[in-house]
């Protein structure tokens, strides 16, 4: 007979305790992060506006039921919906996420911890809303700046050492377990209600990558992260009303996330949860330049740097090699026929075909019309990946945290280029200074795309001023992105 396990409730698994402690009580005090917080949160809403211009973005948006409002709801930014907190959550979270241009955490596991803004975002405002109606005082966009920069570090301090991609389940089960606990918080939760809804996440039903790759590679990986951060919010309201929560969620034998989902293996931390403070947020990476899947972003920056001496000479390449790292390999290494957009701004050799052959790289570039070109395919079909084990150890080394990339040409009549290597990429933090007047302008584009030139420059005077954004309600915030 197999052993009864015994049925008295455990006390609740430690991590979880400890994500929770830090969550209530580590009170963050680094400028650079809130400084860093700022630009993520200005460049995730430029995302979402940009995305509001692809119709199958566009057409997941809005209420359940067509026509429904909410009152006092939370509203949706470049849009005028209004509606409950856990649909807006999807709302935001799938605009940030649908061009694949928000911001990036490389590790063992990867992913984007700006997507816990949906969440974070729309319970904040509807929060806010609905305490003004009380007499109380609204949240402050201060309160959204910790929220990011605590939901970035949970996210990705998991990541650091856990690959669940290993294990076939998808990065967004980090979105869920972050935004809950900080939806949760900002929700008024106690520590022992943050407890219940992180259990209520890991016995949950988690996504499986396969609309990642070939050969199921399709456009829910763009509204992957909008459903874990708005499972989330549903996740923390019921939890909220007093639904219980399972103590030994990870760490039950048999039945918990550890034996079920991740080969019986606990999780390993690169710092313990009690030195957990800002690391994620001052350290993440922004997609600046390119809409791209992120492993690729300096191989586009090598084609770029390449495209004036092969431009006029597509047609006589030989070979095009790749020198990458062991992640690129594994995640965007793709032959044969790209069936979509998703399938192809994750196809490494796409990414670079483009960039060489046209010396740019757009969300437009995905597209049908773009991939028609014939070029592209015939160019993809030459290039080879190749594993640098050096690339690979800067690329796991928490010092560096490289994503490097090489480029080498070789033409048919035997002639070779000087390869060209790119190590960091411009949205790196090593590349900052670089970076912000990029991010600033790609900010700037996305508001065009949707507001008079008076909105404009009211937005950029509060978003480019630290301290008057940090201390405006959150309501009033989202009031000037409403359409």
């Amino acid at each position: 007979m197999l052993p009864q396990t015994p049925n008295s409730r455990p006390q609740p698994d430690r991590v979880l305790v400890e994500i929770a402690r830090y969550v209530v009580n580590h009170d963050i005090q680094s400028c650079l992060a809130y400084d860093t917080a700022r630009y993520c949160l200005l460049d995730t809403l430029g995302c979402g506006l940009e995305a509001l211009s692809y119709p199958a973005c566009a057409k997941l948006l809005g209420p359940i039921v067509p026509g429904t409002v909410v009152p006092n709801g939370a509203r949706v930014p470049g849009t005028t919906f209004e509606l409950d907190p856990v649909q807006a959550a999807f709302n935001i979270g799938a605009m940030i996420r649908w061009l694949d241009f928000n911001d990036t955490w490389l590790a063992a596991e990867w992913g984007h911890p700006s997507d816990n803004l949906g969440g974070i975002l729309a319970v904040a405002d509807w929060v806010s809303r609905n305490a003004r109606l009380s007499g109380k005082q609204p949240l402050t966009m201060r309160d959204v700046l910790t929220a990011m920069i605590k939901a970035h570090e949970i996210q990705g301090c998991l990541a650091l050492e856990n690959s669940f991609n290993q294990v076939g389940l998808d990065h967004v089960v980090l979105v869920k377990v972050a935004s809950a606990a900080l939806v949760m918080q900002l929700l008024g939760g106690r520590h022992d209600q943050i407890i219940d809804v992180l259990t209520q996440v890991w016995v949950d039903g988690q996504s499986l990558r396969t609309y990642r790759h070939a050969p199921n590679t399709g456009s829910r990986k763009s509204w992957a992260a909008g459903d874990a951060t708005s499972r989330a919010v549903w996740l923390a309201l019921l939890t909220l009303k007093g639904e219980m929560g399972y103590p030994s969620a990870l760490t039950a034998r048999t039945w918990g996330f550890y034996d079920v989902l991740f080969k019986g293996q606990p999780f390993q931390f690169q710092r313990p949860i009690e030195q957990w403070d800002a690391y994620v947020m001052e350290n993440v990476l922004f997609k600046i330049s390119f809409p791209a899947e992120f492993h690729a972003q300096t191989a586009v920056e090598c084609a770029l740097q390449l495209h004036s001496q092969v431009g006029q000479r597509i047609a006589d390449i030989e070979r095009v090699t790749i020198r990458t790292h062991e992640a690129a390999i594994r995640i965007i290494d793709k032959q044969g026929a790209l069936s979509n957009p998703a399938d192809r701004d994750h196809c490494m050799q796409y990414m670079v075909a483009v960039a060489l052959i046209t010396g740019r790289l757009t969300a437009a570039d995905y597209e049908d019309e773009v991939a028609a070109d014939s070029r592209i395919d015939k160019l993809r079909s030459k290039m080879i990946c190749n594993e640098d084990q050096q690339f690979t150890r800067d690329y796991h080394d928490p010092d560096k945290r490289a994503i490097a990339n090489g480029i080498t040409v070789t033409f048919k009549d035997g002639s070779v280029l000087a390869e060209v290597v790119v190590a960091y990429p411009v949205g790196h933090k090593r590349r900052r200074n670089e970076g912000v007047p990029l991010l600033e302008k790609k900010f700037r584009k996305n508001l065009a795309r949707h507001f008079s030139e008076k909105r404009q420059q009211a937005i950029v005077s509060l978003c480019f001023d630290q301290k008057k954004l940090e201390a405006i309600p959150v309501d009033t915030f989202i009031d000037m992105f409403v359409a």
